[in-house]
């Protein structure tokens, strides 16, 4: 998809975990992002304080 196999074995897992660093960052920030907007109704419908 990235074109990650053209590389040679060193760089190719160089390629590798920045790639899965940058999903793992972006996996975050939405995580963050949704329970900041969703969290508080979500709690309030559950019957929390």
């Amino acid at each position: 998809m990235f074109g990650l196999e053209n590389l040679s074995g060193p760089a190719q897992a160089v390629a590798t975990v920045g790639v899965v660093l940058a999903e793992a960052f972006v996996l975050y920030l939405a995580y963050g992002l949704l329970s900041n907007t969703v969290g508080a109704t979500v709690i309030d419908a559950l019957g929390g304080d």
